[in-house]
């Protein structure tokens, strides 16, 4: 699990262009839902008892702060390659974000990042599922 968010992290950080598999795209949100959800429990249950001060609010605060600005370049940039994995244009991330239609388009977003990968080469490149040189392919074609 680790490998593949390193993968969308470190290896691809603003990489949009290529393609991203599901167990990369999923990885990457899994572990990152790892990191955040406790963390922000964390911080609501030492709020909600009144034993925090000021000082260690602002530290949560901006320890979050900084994990989500240093996770949001990755995961539009691997959001947008599993949209090109699966033949579509990384535009389609915007649906999410339309106010009026953003609960739809989270919905047709979800149905797209599950969708399994365009076989073959597309416009943006290989299929990472299967490559295209395969040396078991080749065998007997020679």
């Amino acid at each position: 699990m680790f490998d593949w968010w390193k993968r969308a992290f470190i290896d691809n950080y603003a990489k949009f262009d290529g393609r991203a598999r599901r167990s990369e795209y999923w990885y990457f949100t899994l572990f990152n839902i790892i990191i955040t959800v406790p963390l922000i429990t964390l911080f609501v249950v030492l709020s909600d008892s009144g034993g925090t001060s000021e000082i260690v609010s602002l530290i949560f605060v901006a320890l979050l702060g900084l994990i989500v600005l240093a996770l949001f370049i990755p995961s539009i940039a691997v959001a947008v390659r599993r949209l090109h994995d699966t033949g579509r244009s990384g535009w389609w991330y915007i649906i999410g974000m339309i106010p009026v239609v953003s609960y739809v388009g989270s919905i047709v977003l979800l149905v797209f990042y599950c969708t399994d990968s365009q076989p073959g080469r597309n416009k943006w490149g290989p299929n990472p599922k299967k490559p295209e040189h395969n040396e078991i392919d080749q065998i007997g074609t020679e």
